[in-house]
Parts: structure tokens; sequence; C-alpha cells
């Protein structure tokens, strides 16, 4: 396994320090996110910025694990849905600009909706999924769709039977367990019924069940981190686990994204020490 940071939670760092921080503090990889509001929004990435951070995950021996594009696949309005997925297919392109030495990163994006909708809806979301997995699988991409609390997918068992009816290869998970630990899933359980679709994870900490969560800085809450590990590698997984901050974080009014960041680092890679589980570097 890989451990990775999410600039999620640093929107307005520019990318030469959030890349350049990461690295110093000693992640193996990061995952990048490109909504509008970010420094790397995808229309702000012409050629030669994307030929420059290639370079720069290069020289700071950063693997990418990941494009997010958090969209809602669920929008019901018609024109604001086309930009959706207009956007996840620029998501997509941009992975195939950034793939290097056969290391391609996934592109993150989201079911979306409100409790209760999968009822009445599913069909349609499929037919989505299905389409832009199309896409994907044409440009040689996978996506990492991520299941929420609070949301029209929520539970295992809820994205489970999702998964079953997605025929398309090029759509995955992106397992957030945080999302099962807040409605009190065993960890065990959420790890065991993900595996089998999973492309890639995000990892962050919480306190309390839903609907009274609180989403946490690694350290600060009751996530068994060594435990976690332990259940990912009983089932071989071997990928990327990608510290996310959520925006209950960033919503502090002390909130430093690279103190974050550090903090998270402190805490994550003595779990992957003290879990025995050894770790490699990007090139």
């Amino acid at each position: 396994m890989q451990l990775g940071y999410s600039t999620w939670g640093m929107p307005t760092v520019p990318i030469d320090v959030s890349l350049k921080h990461i690295a110093d503090l000693g992640f193996d990889a990061i995952e990048i996110t490109v909504l509008p509001n970010f420094t790397t929004a995808v229309g702000k990435l012409d050629s030669s910025e994307r030929t420059r951070i290639v370079h720069l995950l290069q020289e700071h021996k950063l693997a990418l694990s990941a494009v997010g594009s958090y969209l809602n696949f669920m929008e019901q309005d018609p024109d604001q849905f086309a930009q959706n997925f207009a956007y996840v297919q620029s998501a997509i392109d941009l992975a195939v600009d950034w793939t290097r030495d056969g290391q391609q990163p996934v592109v993150i994006s989201g079911f979306g909706g409100q409790p209760g909708d999968l009822a009445t809806q599913q069909d349609q979301l499929v037919e989505r999924l299905n389409a832009i997995g199309e896409y994907a699988q044409a440009r040689g991409v996978t996506l990492a769709f991520e299941h929420h609390v609070g949301a029209a997918v929520e539970t295992p068992d809820q994205t489970v039977g999702l998964m079953q009816q997605v025929a398309s290869p090029a759509v995955r998970l992106n397992f957030d367990i945080s999302h099962f630990n807040v409605v009190g899933v065993p960890i065990e359980e959420s790890v065991a019924k993900m595996m089998p679709y999973t492309a890639h994870t995000h990892v962050k900490d919480e306190r309390g069940r839903s609907p009274h969560h609180e989403y946490l800085i690694p350290g600060e809450g009751e996530f068994d981190y060594v435990r976690y590990l332990k259940a990912m590698q009983a089932h071989d997984y071997t990928g990327f686990v990608s510290t996310e901050i959520s925006m209950m974080v960033q919503r502090r009014p002390n909130y430093d994204p690279l103190a974050t960041a550090t903090q998270s680092y402190k805490v994550l890679s003595k779990a992957f020490a003290d879990a025995g589980i050894e770790r490699k570097r990007g090139k």
C-alpha cells in the first residue's frame, strides 16, 4: 500500500507549495482535486501547466493516485447534469495527460443524490454511470465513484447493490470508510463488502454517529487506523490510502491546510508502521 494525501483540503494552496510540502513530509502519493474553485481547476491547466505538474511530480518522487472531480451524478436538472458529465469527461482527459511510465491516476466523482433517491432513480444512475464508463474505457481510464453518508448511496449494501447493476468495467469505487463508520458499520464488514469494487480509497477521522457526527483531522477522533490497514491487507489491497480533509474541518476559523497535512502524516505513517505494513514510494 501507498500513503497519499488529497488536495481536497488545499483548495487555495498553489500546486507548487502543496506538492513540495506533501513530498517533504514523506507521503508516497498525491491526489489532485481539479474542481472549479481549486487552484488546479481543469480550466486553469493548459498544456504547458499540465506538463509542468508532471515534472513536479517526478521531481518530488510522488505518485499521482487520482484526479478529483467530485460531482453529482444524480443531478435532475438536465443542463446542470450535462455540465457535470462534461466536467468529469475533462478530468478523464486530464488523467490521460498525466499518465506516465504506465502509472495512470483514477478519476474520482460522486454518486450524489439524497437519501431515498435510489429507490426511484437507480435505473437512471446506472445508465449515466455506464455512459461515462464507456467514455472512460475508450480512453483507458478507471473511474472511482464515492458513496457518501447523507446521500443516495450511503450504506455498504446499497453500494454493492448498485455496483452489481453497472455493466461498465471502467466504473469502480472510491472507498471512503468514514461514511460507513459514522453509521456504525464495523471496519471488517465495510472492507469485505467494498474490496471487490475498490479502485481507490479515502480516510479521515471522525467522532459520533450520523446525523450528529463530526469529521476530523487524523488523530483527533475515534478511527482505528491500524485495524483498518490490517483489514485492507487481509483482503490483499495494495493500492493507495489517500487522506482527505473534510469541509467540516476546512470551515474552522483557524484552519491551516499545511499544518493539517503535517499532523495527518504523523498519524497515518505511525499507523502503517504499527500495522507492520511496508509502504512503496512513488517514482
